[in-house]
């Protein structure tokens, strides 16, 4: 039995009609991990035991009557930047490849309160630095659309999992477009909410001020139904927002007439592939044709988010790495003289080329003579974007652009040319700098078989505008899964 062709929300339903068990779900979601997992490498970690007891107590709940949320007994998946009490987790690295922690984050607390069933933890570039999930210490995650492609990053295993079949739904997490990005290049569809939307307690730091924890699934109702879980106010972090307005499935609405949807011309300029181009300017018009008001305008700064980004994101992960230093836990160096070269065995021998990289530079711009110049000059740059955006949605509701300007590169590409994979950004970074939700889905793919992602931006908490046009688009078009997971690949957007 194959469950994994059907969306979260229907799975649940079959469960709470007791067509299928939980315990069927999840033994048919670890079936297809272990068939997969030889070609995708989507896991670190397969909880099977743990899974299965979840799975026992979640049906004693359901058959009591106690558990009738639209998720209850559904399998998930969880990146593994997320603590998971007496469950591994290595954020992708030498450092914590033997981490147990000792509690769980508060939005994998949330996941199972609603019912739903951890099966593993997910493959990502080590502690979330890298665009291709090519950095992990454990290997790549392959794109499932073409094995000889990236998946993304660096929620890349949570998405080609979602992508290949291997489960109907994941967490990831979203710094500088984790989540929306290889959403884009596995053809799934990631939103990331408005920052303080949900706690990041449990979530291991990278940059404190930018990461989010988000969902990925296989259609915007499953993200909407996800987030109504995650969102809810965290006393344990202090950055998470009491918020009223967390029925984000009330916005699965087929409706976009009146709505103003503006294109940043700065967006499609030099740099984008031309099939990108094409699909999304499809879809606008798409959304156009069923009563949106489309128009371009100019969103200024747009050249300086990504400098600004590496800045601030590298500063702060300088600062939160410091404390995987080989004294308390994780990895420690096993011959040295002294504490202090214990600090740079352990530190030199555990992190990999690219976590070395973004902390150098970061405790660069943080240093005397330089904080000035850099650091508090990309601050006020995140500012005067955050302006631009609120120029922006005085005159629109969303903002429709690109996810990525190219679809997924091939394996090793990316890493000789680290300056390139970072530009790779700069169509998602700028939501984070501005906290500002974003939403990627599948619109196409180009020539070679492979996803196309278009973006919507919203203002901070107007998800439910989001959600709206992309559960309108999704409507409208072709629904698009994975030729590897048994679907079939379409060209562009068409009923």
């Amino acid at each position: 039995m194959d469950l994994t062709g059907f969306s979260a929300i229907a799975l649940a339903k079959k469960i709470q009609a007791k067509e299928i068990s939980v315990e069927e779900a999840v033994r048919d979601t670890l079936a297809q991990i272990e068939k997969k997992e030889p070609d995708i490498h989507s896991f670190i970690t397969v909880d099977a035991k743990g899974a299965l007891a979840q799975a026992r107590e979640v049906q004693k709940k359901i058959d009591a009557g106690s558990l009738t949320g639209a998720l209850a007994g559904v399998p998930i998946a969880v990146k593994d930047n997320l603590c998971t009490k007496g469950l591994l987790t290595t954020c992708g690295s030498k450092m914590l490849s033997d981490f147990v922690p000792a509690y769980t984050a508060e939005a994998v607390q949330r996941l199972k309160h609603a019912g739903m069933v951890v099966v593993g933890k997910t493959n990502m570039d080590e502690f979330a630095m890298g665009s291709t999930t090519e950095t992990s210490y454990y290997g790549p995650t392959k794109n499932p659309w073409n094995l000889a492609h990236v998946p993304g990053g660096s929620s890349g295993g949570s998405c080609a999992a979602v992508a290949a079949g291997q489960c109907v739904c994941a967490l990831g997490s979203d710094t500088g477009g984790s989540i929306r990005q290889p959403s884009a290049f596995c053809g799934v569809t990631g939103i990331k909410p408005t920052y303080g939307t949900v706690s990041r307690y449990g979530l291991v730091a990278y940059g404190s001020s930018l990461d989010q924890v988000a969902p990925v699934a296989k259609d915007v109702s499953d993200c909407a139904a996800l987030l109504e879980v995650l969102a809810a106010h965290d006393p344990k972090d202090s950055t998470c927002v009491k918020r009223d307005d967390t029925d984000f499935t009330s916005a699965l609405v087929r409706d976009v007439k009146g709505m103003k949807i503006g294109i940043p011309r700065d967006y499609f300029a030099d740099g984008l592939d031309a099939q990108v181009k094409e699909s999304v300017l499809h879809a606008a018009d798409v959304l156009r044709d069923l009563g949106a008001e489309v128009s371009e305008f100019d969103l200024s700064l747009v050249k300086y988010a990504v400098p600004a980004y590496y800045v601030i994101a590298c500063a702060e992960a300088s600062s939160n790495l410091e404390r995987f230093d080989g004294v308390k836990y994780g990895w420690r160096a096993k011959q040295y003289e002294g504490l202090h070269d214990m600090y740079k065995k352990t530190r030199s021998e555990a992190f990999g080329a690219e976590v070395k990289r973004r902390i150098m530079l970061g405790s660069f711009v943080l240093s005397s003579g330089y904080y000035d110049a850099y650091y508090l000059k990309a601050l006020r740059t995140k500012a005067l974007i955050k302006q631009a955006f609120d120029k922006a949605f005085a005159s629109f509701d969303l903002i429709l652009c690109p996810a990525a300007p190219y679809t997924a590169p091939k394996i090793g590409e990316s890493l000789k040319d680290p300056i390139q994979m970072y530009l790779g950004d700069i169509y998602t970074v700028a939501v984070n700098l501005a906290g500002l939700p974003g939403i990627s889905l599948p619109v196409g793919v180009d020539a070679a078989g492979l996803p196309i992602g278009m973006q919507l931006i919203g203002d901070c908490f107007q998800e439910k505008k989001l959600i709206r046009a992309a559960f309108t688009y999704e409507q409208e078009s072709a629904f698009m899964r994975c030729p590897y997971a048994g679907g079939k690949a379409e060209r562009s957007g068409g009923k």
